[in-house]
């Protein structure tokens, strides 16, 4: 069986399920106190195109979306540990660009490592603190979905061409720490990353994609794109000021509604 019949999940369930792996289910790992660390890797050819994005901006997108695992987590963030893996023939001036993006993320770097490798390659890892860390697994039916901003401008910057910025939600991410069920960024695309909520919390989520906010330029098919990092949070109450987009209900799996029909959105799947 290969990879690319299990995708990442199946290849993390036969992990967790062989003992291998545990702790997995949330965005980051919490370990002991009020510690939590989650690590991300971007990859030229598959995470990034050169002809496409800066190096300014490739550091601080390599940043950003380790920083949107911690916001998650409703943690406040302390420090990166970078590797860096790059061809011998790249130029000193875009590696301190690159970490002059990373700078910019306002968190420091205080290790890590580099390497020499055939194409660029970026593993960061982000250290944080949070109080109290919701997870992926405490939703329940009669809970309100809520999203932090709008989706959709990756996608729609993709059909142009090129990369955003991606936002840090760590304030926002801290105010929904303190009362969410479960609580995830959106890096995979809405269903998918909705559908991981449902699995691990065993409800079933409905979203009316009428009431999702379409970032300018956006199209309902860019909501599967992915790659938006805004924040997806199940919250006991109304949303506390965030868009409100769904529900919790007993069951399984995730509805998604446009004018009242039944529709499906892809996704980012890994090794697919």
């Amino acid at each position: 069986m290969r990879l690319s019949d299990v995708g990442e999940l199946g290849v993390l369930r036969e992990l967790e399920r062989r003992g291998l792996v545990r702790g997995i289910e949330h965005d980051a790992a919490q370990l002991s106190g009020d510690l939590v660390v989650t690590q991300d890797a971007l990859v030229e050819g598959i995470h990034f195109r050169l002809d496409w994005i800066s190096w300014r901006d490739l550091g601080f997108r390599a940043a950003a979306v380790n920083l949107s695992d911690l916001a998650a987590c409703g943690a406040l963030p302390e420090a990166l540990v970078v590797t860096l893996a790059a061809p011998s023939e790249t130029e000193l001036a875009h590696v301190i660009e690159l970490y002059e993006g990373m700078g910019e993320s306002e968190v420091p770097v205080v290790g890590g490592d580099t390497t020499r490798a055939d194409s660029l390659m970026l593993s960061v890892t982000a250290v944080g603190r949070s109080e109290r860390v919701p997870g992926r697994a405490g939703a329940e039916a009669g809970d309100t979905i809520v999203v932090t901003g709008p989706l959709g401008c990756a996608g729609a910057a993709f059909r142009r061409g090129a990369y955003l910025r991606p936002p840090i939600r760590l304030d926002e991410g801290r105010r929904l720490a303190a009362t969410a069920h479960a609580l995830m960024d959106i890096s995979d695309g809405l269903a998918v990353d909705a559908a991981r909520i449902a699995e691990r919390s065993g409800v079933r989520i409905e979203i009316d994609l009428d009431r999702v906010p379409l970032a300018e330029g956006a199209e309902l098919a860019d909501l599967g794109f992915g790659e938006d990092y805004e924040l997806l949070a199940a919250v006991p109450e109304a949303g506390g000021g965030f868009d409100e987009i769904g529900r919790c209900l007993e069951g399984s799996g995730v509805g998604l509604l446009h004018h009242g029909a039944k529709i499906e959105l892809g996704g980012w799947q890994h090794f697919r």
